[in-house]
């Protein structure tokens, strides 16, 4: 995979912008937990801004704490807002330690008892000092149990927010949704193919060498289509994309 589409699934959900890749040693070490909280209020205003409004009104909102996600609103329409940070995503991104990252999602009702569940899980795990290798374990651990169910087929995810920080590279940020699909890689979906607007890659690992470790988990690809607008109608400008 070309190391522009990389970077521009990097970030929470294997999502960045284009450009560059950081170095490994920009953040090699997780920063003060205190670095990565945001007021609540912000918080939930961020996370919400991820979807429409007519979708994101009727969400859950989780905030985050320096234990992991707690539920800020409780919401009625199956979805679940939030605002990422690094750690919650590939252990193999140079920027996973950056505090700047706040990648505000929106899953829907079909991706939050796995998506958000594996987010929640990792978070929660890093926070409490576990290494990778043990947070890694009890992730598998939790889908044989089936205490994170399966994905479920139509899982996706929106993340068109106009303030979000996906990555120090580029622009910062990319208005678009992506879709979580139970298949190894994107070859059926003519993902990262020359003229295809679709962008899609490993949801575990973000860098080649890994396909060991990913074989041993269910597969997951995350698939990723720009939008023409933030989720509040702006037009959404994707530069050099």
């Amino acid at each position: 995979m070309h190391m522009k589409t990389l970077n521009a699934l990097a970030a929470l959900f294997l999502i960045g912008s284009i450009g560059t890749p950081a170095r490994a040693d920009d953040h090699a070490h997780m920063a003060p937990v205190a670095s990565y909280l945001m007021d609540r209020t912000a918080e939930i205003a961020l996370a919400k801004s991820a979807a429409p409004a007519a979708i994101s009104d009727h969400a859950t909102v989780l905030i985050l704490t320096r234990t992991g996600y707690e539920t800020a609103v409780k919401g009625t329409n199956g979805f679940v807002c939030y605002v990422g940070r690094g750690f919650g995503g590939a252990p193999d991104w140079p920027e996973r330690w950056d505090p700047s990252i706040r990648a505000a999602a929106c899953d829907n009702p079909q991706a939050a008892p796995t998506m958000t569940a594996l987010i929640k899980l990792r978070t929660a795990l890093t926070l409490a000092g576990k290494t990778d290798a043990e947070v890694m374990d009890r992730i598998k651990a939790a889908l044989r149990s089936k205490e994170i169910p399966p994905l479920q087929a139509g899982a996706m995810c929106y993340m068109m927010s106009k303030n979000a920080y996906l990555s120090a590279q580029g622009e910062h940020n990319m208005a678009h949704i992506m879709f979580y699909v139970p298949v190894k890689d994107g070859a059926t979906w003519g993902a990262n193919e020359k003229g295809s607007p679709l962008m899609g890659g490993n949801y575990w690992y973000l860098m080649p060498g890994h396909e060991a470790e990913a074989a041993t988990l269910p597969p997951i690809s995350v698939f990723l289509q720009p939008t023409s607008a933030y989720a509040d109608g702006t037009p959404a400008m994707h530069g050099s994309m």
